[in-house]
Order: structure tokens, then C-alpha cells, then sequence
């Protein structure tokens, strides 16, 4: 293969802050670790100071701080990462593009990287690379980094006004990049009327919690929700779905006065020059206790007039209704990270679902399953998913309600060869996604190639066009009320109709709905 490589005046492209040289690679124009915004510790971000000259814009910037700084381990086979130098000084974007000409108006595709509020960042999967999606999608990619944790959601407002949206600042930095989109990307060929937010889980999150954020409407144009609805309440009769990480408005000073008493502070300003190492070990330290309290510790957006509560709990806002959304989930999401291997369910898999749905449920469960999904294994009845397909669901069946823009659903339930056969799990979409799954080992298997082709031009066309679709896969109808018309991507691709609505009722309400648990509760939803 031939390689090529230009880095030069022909790759400076001009921002309203000044001129940013990147490379030319292979057909594909890079531009990494350009800064968006600049912010204190806890208070709103700023536009960058205009600068003189040229800048370089050749390497990634900084990623948010973590509180812990755990590393993935053996996790690395099914979601290989990419580790980067932290610091809080952390609004940096990257950008692959085809052209800067900005005549172009190639559309512009923003992903939100997962990890909840808490972790992760733009670069830290491998998928996450942009090359091919810009290359093979004639789109323009940008990914972003934004304060997570505490220095991006933990509320100091009762100290004073410069802290008013500390709660959200990590939003604001979100909404701070797609300001910067909005001003600068036609100078990147992209087209700042046609912004598509794709992420997933935390990113999915996000995509939701700005469809909610009054200074977000008319940043973005549509969202692609990858995973990222998430169940936060027990299974039961309860009708309220606490949906992802929002905080509704709470007393935020016995967290503030528990760290200053550890830290030896006596005033809230002193928290804004501590190192972060030393506010985060205070913070790990006083936080559990305030929590199992029923304190608020931080940790996710706060309903204020920035951010307007959930959707499925506060009612759409008319900007959310107007924004076309596809949104879908994999069929085993953390079944893949169990440690149960698949030969110790398939030598008995239906014991393995007895105990896990309950005796008296047991033969119900396998036989709408079987009616839902037909040709899959009960070992994937055995980890099927619940934190996420349920309250997608919801979100799509109230979003159908409102009778406004298209919804568009999917799931993802592609077998994968890793010790014996084994269910898609969380983030096994997004090489696939990305059209990097030559790049990721598990992809590399009979089918995947075409799967990625699908799922890849089915993005791409629901970023140009408002509708998903590609020549290979059947019509994609959108949703409507009482008809969640699914797109199941497989080695046969098909569309299915409430396929398993009456299969998720019964295992919410089977004798072990308690049991088998709320595995949002234990398993730490980071990517």
C-alpha cells in the first residue's frame, strides 16, 4: 500500500481564534488536540484567547482526571484502549476530514465518548479513530473531551455565583465544543446545519441530556443513541424509570463542608487550587458515607434552567421532539463480561435460566425468546440484557407520542467466536460503527465485513439524510405509536416489529425480577 503524507501550508485551516496547522494522511486531513474552550476549576468555560501565528494541532490533548485510575486488564481483547496524560485543562477536540474546503458542507459527525460522567474520553477506545469514517463516509468526524467527575458535575452554588452551574460545567464544556463546530467547521469542508451527536453508553447519555439543554438547541441536528438509555431504579411496579445519572436539584453542602474539613480548607475558593490528586483521594475518602446517607455527592448533570431533567421523567422539550433520533442496544451488553463461561451455560442453560427468571417462569422466558430472537441460543436468554433495552424502549415509545420527528430503532445480536459462541456485549458495536473493525481483533470473523458495512453506511446515511439505510439491509421504517419497528442487525439483517416487548414484561415481573437484580446496580457502566 501506498502511503502518503503532507504537512505543510496546505493542511493550515483558519478558526476564529487563529490559524491550526494538522497533517495530511492518506487522503484524510487530521487535526488533533484543538482547543475549544479554557475554564477554572468548577466555574463555566470561555472561548480560547485569540492567538498570533500558526499553531500546531498534530497531537491528542489531555483527557479529564479519573478519581480512580483502575485500567481495564483483561478487558483489553473485547474493548482495546488507548491511555493518554490527564489533566483538567481538558477541552480539546480532534478532527478527520476529507477536504478543507469550505464549500464542501460535508455533514459533521460528533461523537460523545462513553464512561458515564465519571470516565473516558475521546481517544480511549481504538474504535474511536476517525480515519476510515471520513474516509469511506465522506463525513466530517470530531470527538471531544470534556471535565468528568468532580470537576465537572459536583455543585458549589450555595459559595458563591461563579460556581452557579458547577453541577453541570462538564455539560457546558459539551455544549461549549458544538459551539465551536458551529463557528469553525466549515472551515474543515463540514456543514454546521447538518451536526449528527453519535455516542455511546455515557455518550448515549449525553446526547439525551442535551436534547434537554436549552443552550444546545440548534448546536445538533440529530443523535444516534448507542446504549445509552440506562435503567437506575429496581425492577418492580414502580412506575418511574430513573433514567442514567441526573440529579434532581439537592443540598450540595455537606459534601462541600465533609471535603473541607479533610482537606483543612476553611473556605469553598481553596478547593480550586488543591491538587486534583489530593481532592479526589478526600473525595473517595468522605463520599461513601454521604452517599449511603442519601446525601448528594455529585456525579452526573443537575436539573437547573441549564439542564431541564430527563425526558422520561420531565416530558420532551419541544427542541428535543424536533430532533430525528435513532437508538438501539446490543442484545447481551454485560453478559459478555461475566465471569461464567459459555461451555458452563450451554451444559445446562436452562437451570441457568431457572434460577436466574425463576422456576415458574422459566419455560415462559425460553419460549418467547425463542419467539423474539429465533435461531439465537438460551445462553443468550441466560445474559440477556435489561439495563438498557427497557427503558429504550420507553424513551421510543413516548418519543412516538409526540408525533413529531422520526425514531428509528435497532439492536444488534451478531454472535461472536470468543470461547465458543458469545452474544454482542457493550461496546462490540462501535468498531463496526466506526469502519474500524479491520483494526479490532474480535470483528475479524465470517460476517463481520459485511455487518460493519451495514452498520457503518446506515449511519452515515441517517447523518446525511435523516434516515439510516444502506442497499444490503431491508426498508427501515421509523417508529410510530404501538410499533417499535426494530432494524436487528445479524448476519441476516431484518426488521421486526415489538418483537420482544411481551418477553422484557415477563422478566420484569418474573418471581426473581428482585433477584436476578437491577445489573445497573453492581456492574460499574464506564464505557
Amino acid at each position: 500500500m501506498n502511503h502518503t503524507f503532507t504537512c505543510s501550508d496546505e493542511t493550515v485551516v483558519e478558526t476564529r481564534a487563529g490559524r491550526l496547522r494538522g497533517f495530511l494522511s492518506d487522503g484524510i486531513y487530521k487535526f488533533y488536540g484543538v482547543k475549544y474552550a479554557d475554564a477554572r476549576r468548577f466555574q463555566s468555560p470561555a472561548e480560547v484567547q485569540p492567538w498570533d501565528g500558526v499553531k500546531e494541532a498534530y497531537g491528542y490533548g489531555f483527557v479529564s482526571p479519573m478519581l480512580t485510575q483502575d485500567t481495564p486488564g483483561a478487558g483489553e481483547m473485547r474493548c482495546p484502549h488507548r491511555y493518554w496524560p490527564q489533566d483538567e485543562n481538558c477541552q480539546y477536540l480532534n478532527v478527520w476530514t476529507q477536504s478543507t474546503d469550505p464549500e464542501k458542507k460535508n455533514p459533521v459527525m460528533v461523537w460523545l465518548h462513553g464512561g458515564g460522567y465519571s470516565a473516558g474520553s475521546s481517544i480511549e477506545q481504538a474504535a474511536y479513530d476517525g480515519t476510515n469514517l471520513a474516509k469511506y463516509g465522506g463525513v466530517v468526524v470530531v470527538t471531544l473531551n470534556h471535565r468528568l467527575n468532580i470537576l465537572g458535575y459536583l455543585d458549589l452554588s450555595p459559595y458563591g455565583e461563579k460556581y452557579r452551574n458547577s453541577a453541570n460545567a462538564g455539560s457546558e464544556d459539551i455544549v461549549a465544543a458544538l459551539r465551536w463546530v458551529r463557528d469553525n467547521i466549515a472551515g474543515f469542508g463540514g456543514d454546521p446545519d447538518n451536526v449528527t451527536l453519535f455516542g455511546q453508553s455515557g455518550g448515549g447519555e449525553k446526547i439525551r441530556m442535551l436534547m434537554q439543554c436549552p443552550d444546545a438547541y440548534g448546536l445538533f441536528h440529530k443523535g444516534i443513541i448507542q446504549s445509552g438509555v440506562v435503567e437506575g431504579e429496581k425492577k418492580g411496579s414502580s412506575p418511574k424509570i430513573s433514567t442514567g445519572n441526573y440529579i434532581e436539584p439537592r443540598d450540595s453542602r455537606p459534601i462541600v463542608e465533609a471535603l473541607l474539613s479533610e482537606l483543612g480548607f476553611d473556605t469553598a475558593d481553596e478547593l480550586e487550587d488543591v491538587p486534583y490528586a489530593r481532592l479526589a483521594e478526600a473525595y473517595n475518602k468522605v463520599s461513601p458515607a454521604l452517599k449511603a446517607a442519601g446525601e448528594y455527592i455529585g456525579g452526573g448533570p443537575m436539573v437547573n434552567d441549564f439542564y431541564l431533567g430527563d425526558a422520561l421523567e420531565m416530558g420532551f422539550t419541544e427542541f428535543g421532539k424536533s430532533v430525528p433520533i435513532m437508538i438501539g442496544s446490543v442484545l447481551n451488553e454485560f453478559g459478555g463480561f461475566r465471569p461464567t463461561s459459555n461451555a458452563e451455560i450451554a451444559r445446562d442453560a436452562r437451570a441457568v435460566i431457572a434460577g436466574k427468571y425463576g422456576e415458574k417462569s422459566a419455560d415462559e422466558m425460553i419460549a418467547l425468546f425463542h419467539r423474539a430472537f429465533p435461531g439465537k441460543s438460551l445462553r443468550d436468554l441466560a445474559d440477556m440484557d435489561d439495563i438498557f433495552r427497557y427503558p429504550s424502549m420507553k424513551f421510543i415509545e413516548r418519543r412516538t407520542e409526540t408525533k413529531m420527528a422520526p425514531t428509528y430503532s435497532y439492536m444488534l445480536t451478531f454472535d461472536f467466536d470468543i470461547n465458543g459462541e458469545c452474544g454482542p456485549w457493550h461496546c462490540s458495536d462501535i468498531p463496526f460503527v466506526f469502519h474500524n473493525a479491520a483494526t479490532t481483533p474480535f470483528c475479524n470473523i465470517p460476517g463481520g465485513e459485511l455487518l460493519e458495512e451495514r452498520m457503518f453506511s446506515a449511519w452515515v446515511s441517517f447523518a446525511k439524510y435523516g434516515r439510516p439505510g444502506h442497499a444490503a439491509l431491508p426498508e427501515w421504517p421509523q417508529c410510530a405509536a404501538g410499533d417499535e419497528a426494530c432494524m436487528i442487525f445479524d448476519r441476516d439483517c431484518e426488521v421486526r416489529h415489538n418483537h420482544d416487548h411481551e418477553l422484557i414484561a415477563l422478566y420484569r415481573n418474573c418471581e426473581n425480577a428482585e433477584a436476578a437484580g437491577n445489573p445497573a446496580e453492581t456492574v460499574k457502566i464506564e464505557h
